[in-house]
């Protein structure tokens, strides 16, 4: 999972910020990453954060701790951790968040079921991320044209 969205392409050259797939990863092995912490690592660091694998339970902890020894190595503090949701709404193909709804029928598009279900979960994921109230929405409908929903 090294593809990037295009939505994020101003900043993902230089991993200025946490990408999506990184962000999925950390909602998976429940950790909370700041933007100043994921800053103080080293490029390399950052790299290898979007190239480590975390699917399998073993792949999860490893991620997990690896993360949480790069802030502490970093920040000299244990990072924030999570819970990590038993069923998360972007692994449900079947039911399309009525939040998610609400933010796709104010730029005027009704997200389907069938279009929630030909998606990813990475995409599923980001859709959900980008529609949060209180969350910088300018990339929303980018990534629903870039999801080819609009």
């Amino acid at each position: 999972m090294t593809d990037f969205f295009q939505f994020e392409a101003d900043f993902v050259d230089s991993l200025r910020c946490i990408p999506m797939q990184v962000r999925y990863k950390l909602d998976t092995c429940g950790i909370k990453l700041k933007l100043s912490d994921w800053n103080q690592m080293t490029t390399a660091e950052r790299q290898a954060l979007v190239e480590l694998p975390c699917t399998t339970k073993t792949e999860i902890q490893f991620y997990h701790d690896h993360i949480q020894q790069l802030i502490i190595q970093r920040t000299n503090i244990s990072a924030t951790k999570l819970p990590i949701e038993l069923h998360p709404a972007w692994l449900d193909s079947a039911t399309v968040p009525a939040s998610l709804q609400e933010k796709a029928q104010e730029i005027g598009v009704t997200l389907t079921q069938q279009y929630w279900a030909a998606l990813t979960p990475l995409q599923r994921f980001a859709l959900i991320k980008l529609s949060h109230p209180g969350h910088e929405n300018k990339n929303f409908k980018r990534a629903m044209a870039e999801f080819y929903l609009l």
